[in-house]
Formats: structure tokens, C-alpha cells, sequence
């Protein structure tokens, strides 16, 4: 599907992919461990997964049922159990919540009710319904509690509950260190994608100066150079807040890792494993990533700077939905959707490198930018506050790209996601940059 699509029936299959390959995973996700873990809270940074579940099932119903249908609300005392702004996650385990039969048969109901909703809604009329944007916006919401719930999988104890081939083995990366993006202007986010979330929109003008930015994202080999000349003991690489959590944590490699025997382990759903040296550096905050970037004299890319080097095509000036044009992800362009529970060596899918040469600026891991997440010139609110609007300000950092763990749904090359500088348990990596100077030519 290109952004511009108009056809309502072939948006109307597309919902109807993007909504099943949806519980799909949810299911999976759901039913691969015994109820005691689906009511267990496996960090305080994270639900119960069986209030993701429920929560899934009430937000369909909240926006196909109620907003799009004009039903009759089906369970409205639980609304308030599963509002994301009403109970912080730490407070969600001791909540009355639904049992996870309970929780599966509600979602299943809501889900039956929307398919049927789904086939007999026009996708035009209401800027709710225009081009089946509320169906595309709850297939990406599932997903990405989906990618949540795969959060919760990583950081819960216990024997694998999860499997899923490896990424196909590719040859050593052996192009360059870094490319050139020319300076000069480019079209921003996006005013035509059928289903950009509000903070994507609108498309707008952007000048931005030339500059160097990796050619792949930072490999696990990259970043224990990083620990090995010290990087978690100088404070000058860090950050102040970067710092503070460094000396108050202990903190000595990424989330996962530990040292032993001369090499370093990590832990990985369930199971420990050599840290894979051709992988994209996994699991790392924000402060982690500007201080490496900082010990490498260079930095993070803004996040201008990071969709200039993933959309923009010299050749035609004009910015893609993509890296490699306007055409969906496909598994030789990305790794996308949890069919691999791991990031590609660095350097993989060719054929998803930009026009300029950068390879995996969509799938693998969430890119960190430099960038605070504020609004776009023309931001308006859609279709409520909470998604985007209340997020605003110098509390998150953006992160680009998307993630192994995320589906296409809720990926693309204006999605924007966003989080505290300080996480980890989050599929974080990122890439660096450097300015250009200003002889080189474009």
C-alpha cells in the first residue's frame, strides 16, 4: 500500500490483515506461559500481561464499538481498570482485574463485534473513519502492546516461553564506516499516510545542514570497546542525569549483561548466551548511547537527521514512505514482526539500505536520537489528547526506526516513538553521527 492510497476496499483487507496478524501475536504472546505468569507483574516498569490482554479488548471496544458503531458500552465498569492514565503500572497488579479466561473472552467478543463493524463502515464521512484510519490505529495500538508484552517476556524470569528462528547469517559488513547525507531541504513527517499517528503530521519543509551518519547501527563488538577503555568510569563521556544514574545504579553494560569468565553473557527470553558481537548493541538508555557517541567523537543524530538519511532520494528529491522507496517492508527489507526475536547482524538487508547506502534504519533495534519529542509545526491532537499531546516537552527522547519486536503496522519512516531518557528494558540500540565539513561536497 503506498501513503496515498484511496481505494476503501483495499484498505478495508488491509485493516482487516493488520487487525488479525494483531491477535495473532497477542495470542501468542498470551498463551505461552500458565496463568500464574499472565497475573504476575515481572517488573514494576511494566502490567501484568493479562492487563495488556484486557486492555487491548477494551480500547477496541472504546473506538470501533462505541466511536466508530455508536454502541452501547459492553463492560463500562472496567474502563477505568484498564485506562493507561488512571493507574500507573506499579499500581495495576492489586487492581480487581479480569481473570485471563475472563480478560481472552472479552477480547474475543469485542473483537467479533468489530470485524462486523469493519465490514459495514464506509471509510468516509468523519476524519475518524476517513480511509479506516480508527482500524488502523487499534491494529497498531494491539501491536504495540504486543511489542510491550514481548518487553515483559525479556524481563520475566523463568524457563523460554518464546521461540523463533534466527536471522539468516549474512557476510561481515565491509562498506563504509559512515555516508554523507547531502545538506539542504526535505519533506518532513507526513501529511498523506492514511494511518500516521498525529504526532507524524503534518508534512512540513526542513533544512537541514549536511552531516555523516553511520552506515549501520552500533555492533555489541562497537560498544565493548566503549567498556573496555572505561566509558562507564570517566565521567566526562556522561551526561550529568547520565552520570547520577551510572554511580547510583552501578551501572557497568548494558541491561542484560553480566561478565564472567573473560566474556561478556547476556540474558535473552529466558536463556544465556555469549553477547553476539555482530549485533546491534541492544538494551542501552539514552545516556548511554550520547556517551558513547561522545567517547567516539561524534554524537547522536537529530531526529531531523534521522528521517533526512532514511527518506530522502537525491535523485528525485522527494521523501519516501521508506528507506527503499514507497513499496511495504517485505522480510528481505526489514526485520520487522517478531519473526526473529533478535536483531540482524549489522550491516544486513541489502536490499532496505536508503539511497545514499545506510542499511536497517527500519527494523532490529529503536534508534535513540538527540532530539526532545515535541510537536510538529500545525500539531493538532487526534483522536485524543493522551496519544501524543501530553508526552510533549524535554521528559522523552525520540527513537526512530522500530524494532525486531515491532510490526510493520506501527512502523514506517515518519513513526516516531519516544521514551524517558533513562530506559533499558526497551529494544533501544542507535547509530552516531558527526557534522560534515562544510568543503565537502554534497
Amino acid at each position: 500500500m503506498t501513503g496515498t492510497v484511496s481505494d476503501p476496499d483495499a484498505l478495508r483487507q488491509r485493516a482487516l490483515t493488520a487487525l488479525l496478524a494483531a491477535r495473532d501475536r497477542t495470542s501468542l504472546l498470551t498463551t505461552c506461559v500458565e496463568e500464574p505468569e499472565l497475573t504476575a507483574q515481572h517488573s514494576p516498569l511494566m502490567s501484568p500481561l493479562v492487563w495488556d490482554l484486557a486492555h487491548i479488548g477494551n480500547q477496541e471496544e472504546l473506538w470501533l464499538l462505541r466511536a466508530v458503531a455508536g454502541r452501547d458500552a459492553m463492560r463500562p465498569e472496567i474502563d477505568g481498570l484498564y485506562d493507561a492514565f488512571e493507574h500507573p503500572r506499579s499500581e495495576r497488579p492489586s487492581l480487581p482485574l479480569l481473570a485471563p479466561v475472563e480478560a481472552r473472552r472479552y477480547a474475543a467478543e469485542v473483537r467479533g463485534r468489530a470485524l462486523d463493524v469493519l465490514e459495514s463502515t464506509p471509510f468516509r464521512g468523519s476524519p475518524l473513519t476517513d480511509a479506516g484510519f480508527a482500524f488502523g490505529m487499534i491494529a497498531q495500538h494491539e501491536q504495540q502492546h504486543d511489542e510491550t508484552m514481548l518487553i515483559t517476556h525479556q524481563l520475566r524470569s523463568g524457563p523460554t516461553a518464546l521461540t523463533a528462528p534466527d536471522p539468516a547469517p549474512a557476510p561481515a559488513f565491509s562498506g563504509p564506516a559512515e555516508v554523507l547525507v547531502p545538506g539542504g531541504p526535505f519533506t518532513m513527517g507526513t501529511s498523506t499516510e492514511p494511518w500516521a499517528l498525529d504526532n507524524e503530521r503534518p508534512a512540513h519543509h526542513r533544512l537541514v545542514p549536511s552531516f555523516h551518519i553511520d552506515t549501520t547501527p552500533v555492533s555489541n563488538a562497537d560498544y565493548q570497546r566503549f567498556i573496555a577503555d572505561g566509558g562507564y568510569e570517566e565521567q566526562r563521556w556522561w551526561a550529568p542525569a547520565g552520570w547520577d544514574m551510572v554511580r547510583g545504579n552501578g551501572l557497568s553494560a548494558p541491561l542484560f549483561w553480566r561478565r564472567e569468565g573473560g566474556q561478556w553473557l547476556r540474558r535473552h527470553f529466558g536463556t544465556v548466551e555469549v553477547v553476539p558481537p555482530d549485533e546491534p548493541v541492544l538494551h542501552v538508555s539514552w545516556y548511554e548511547a550520547d556517551a558513547y557517541a561522545r567517547w567516539a567523537g561524534r554524537r547522536l543524530p537529530s531526529e531531523e537527521e534521522w528521517e533526512k538519511a532514511a527518506r530522502y532520494d537525491p535523485a528525485t528529491d522527494r521523501s519516501m514512505r521508506y528507506p527503499w522507496g514507497d513499496a511495504d517492508p517485505t522480510p528481505e527489507r526489514a526485520n520487522l514482526g517478531q519473526r526473529h526475536l533478535r536483531p540482524a547482524p549489522v550491516g544486513s538487508y541489502p536490499a532496505g539500505e536508503s539511497p545514499l547506502g545506510v542499511r536497517q534504519l527500519i527494523g532490529d533495534v529503536w534508534e535513540w536520537t538527540s532530539s526532545d519529542f515535541l510537536p510538529y509545526p500545525g500539531f493538532a491532537a487526534f483522536p485524543y489528547r493522551e496519544y501524543s499531546d501530553v508526552f510533549f516537552g524535554g521528559d522523552h527522547k525520540v527513537l526512530r526506526g522500530g524494532a525486531f519486536s515491532v510490526d510493520e503496522v506501527a512502523c514506517r519512516g515518519t513513526f516516531r516513538n519516544w521514551d524517558h531518557p533513562v530506559r533499558r528494558q526497551i529494544f533501544s540500540g542507535f547509530r552516531t553521527a558527526r557534522d560534515a565539513d562544510p568543503t565537502e561536497a554534497p
